[in-house]
Parts: C-alpha cells; sequence; structure tokens
C-alpha cells in the first residue's frame, strides 16, 4: 500500500471527510447505496427519516464525494461515488473485532 505524506496542507480535507462520516445516519445511508442507487424518498424510507434530513445528509456527502448523483425524470437517483469508503469501514470493524475479543479475554 503506498503511503501518502500528510502534509499539515492536507491533513483539514483529510478531517472534512471523516467529519462527513462521522455520523451514523450518513454510514447507513452508505450501506443502503452499497447495492443500488436510490432516491431521496426511498433513501428515507429504508433508514427511516424524513426527506429533508436525509436530503441534508446525502448534500453532505455528495459535497465529499462520497456520492453522486443522476437526474432520471422527475427524480435524482443517488449511488456510491466508489466503493472505497468501505476499505475504512472494514479497517474500522476488524480493529472493534479485534479489541472485542481482547475485552472478552480479560471478563473471562
Amino acid at each position: 500500500m503506498a503511503t501518502i505524506k500528510l502534509t499539515p496542507e492536507v491533513l483539514p480535507l483529510i478531517a472534512e471527510r471523516f467529519r462527513a462520516l462521522a455520523d451514523p445516519m450518513r454510514l447507513h445511508l452508505l450501506v443502503c447505496l452499497r447495492e443500488q442507487s436510490m432516491t431521496v424518498t426511498e433513501l428515507a424510507e429504508e433508514t427511516d427519516m424524513n426527506q429533508a434530513n436525509t436530503s441534508k445528509h446525502l448534500q453532505v456527502l455528495h459535497e465529499k464525494g462520497f456520492v453522486k448523483r443522476e437526474k432520471e425524470g422527475l427524480f435524482v437517483r443517488y449511488s456510491l461515488a466508489n466503493a472505497d469508503v468501505f476499505r475504512l469501514c472494514d479497517v474500522v470493524c476488524g480493529r472493534l473485532e479485534r479489541e472485542t475479543r481482547a475485552r472478552q479475554r480479560l471478563i473471562g
């Protein structure tokens, strides 16, 4: 894996993207879009959020490059810009699993 130099100039850009992913509802939207593109209405129904809140979260994800939009008649369909975000999720989930196993060994 290539190592990218983390310069002071790039750190705020990285932090912005992590902030976009720091909301559980945004992560839920990304998981919903993992398999197929969806409209705001479909995503709102799937996540039990109202449409305004769903749109707000999608706007943040779009601005940070995690999702893309495509006009389809009267609707806009959202899809993942790419699946790279799930590599990061896999790293975090792997870490959580190791920590959980270590705690379980300590407890008993």
